[in-house]
């Protein structure tokens, strides 16, 4: 018989997911402040409940992970230090469902500016394959101390230099779009895209077809003629994305489907590229592919 000692013991299985839920709250705060933004998206669910209200108004938002941390990372790499301090972390479980909320005081330091604020989170977790994210965050104001005007100042220098974690999403942006706009025959869009000085280059261009293309204008001329030539295009549909070290750098695969409208042939191909982007405009792309199936498509002759 089991004695009434165990009757009410957690098991080993919530101690651990109970851990591993307080080592989460702990990490947002840890993250945020020491600008690791990158491993900090990692920690959120695909879309997350933000609700900020008794701080700093308007309703709560659903917000994707990339949008939550853009927001955070465009301001908090202004001030000289941040710091939150959590205690009172508590922790409720639910089968993959948990609530855990947290006492805070966080302290904003910029010169002689000081901006403090106290109060109480509230997380909800979900977990996906073992691992538990946030996919609810909400702030309870009790007190703050300073001025509010601390923020301008901070974001005005965090745009000064932006840290890695922005670079990275603009880059990552400026790809998509550049894509999309190729499949809308967007090409006001398209155009907008590059650098003055870019540069394209197709190393594998069959015969008669440009390897390399220097200059705006020279690249906006090449592709002048894409919506009257092409139709239904795709090349979004598969698209993976390789950050680099260098946030400014991205390698991509995609497979592109094309109906080339002047040969009535089905273009197909697998596409590996390298970007380099610097403030939104792409001052590189290296494009890679097989020469068969472009000089088939469009029916270039040897």
């Amino acid at each position: 018989m089991m004695s009434a000692m165990n009757i009410n013991t957690p098991s080993t299985s919530n101690m651990r997911d109970e851990a591993a839920i307080k080592t989460l709250v702990e990490s947002v705060a840890i993250l945020a402040d020491s600008g690791q933004f990158e491993t900090l998206e990692q920690h959120y669910a695909e879309e997350i409940h933000v609700d900020y209200t008794s701080l700093a108004g308007g309703e709560p938002e659903l917000k994707s992970p990339q949008a939550l941390i853009s927001q955070w990372a465009a301001v908090l790499p202004g001030f000289e230090r941040t710091r939150h301090a959590l205690s009172n972390i508590k922790v409720q479980l639910e089968d993959d469902h948990a609530i855990a909320t947290a006492d805070v005081v966080a302290d904003h330091y910029l010169g002689e500016q000081h901006w403090q604020v106290s109060g109480h989170y509230r997380y909800r977790f979900i977990k996906d394959a073992g691992h538990w994210l946030i996919s609810a965050a909400q702030f309870n104001l009790k007190n703050e101390v300073g001025s509010r005007d601390i923020f301008a100042t901070a974001i005005e220098k965090a745009q000064v230099e932006p840290p890695s974690y922005l670079k990275r999403q603009v880059t990552i942006q400026t790809v998509q779009r550049f894509l999309k706009a190729l499949e809308d025959h967007d090409m006001d869009t398209f155009n907008s895209l590059w650098a003055d000085d870019a540069i394209q280059d197709m190393p594998y261009s069959p015969p008669g077809h440009p390897t390399r293309v220097l200059g705006k204008a020279n690249i906006v001329a090449l592709y002048a003629q894409w919506p009257e030539n092409s139709a239904n295009a795709n090349f979004t549909e598969q698209l993976k994305l390789y950050p680099m070290q260098d946030p400014e750098t991205l390698f991509v695969e995609y497979q592109g489907r094309v109906d080339i409208v002047p040969t009535g042939r089905r273009y197909q191909q697998s596409y590996g590229g390298i970007f380099h982007v610097v403030n939104g405009k792409i001052q590189l792309f290296r494009e890679y592919f097989d020469p068969a199936p472009f000089a088939w498509a469009f029916d270039l002759k040897p």
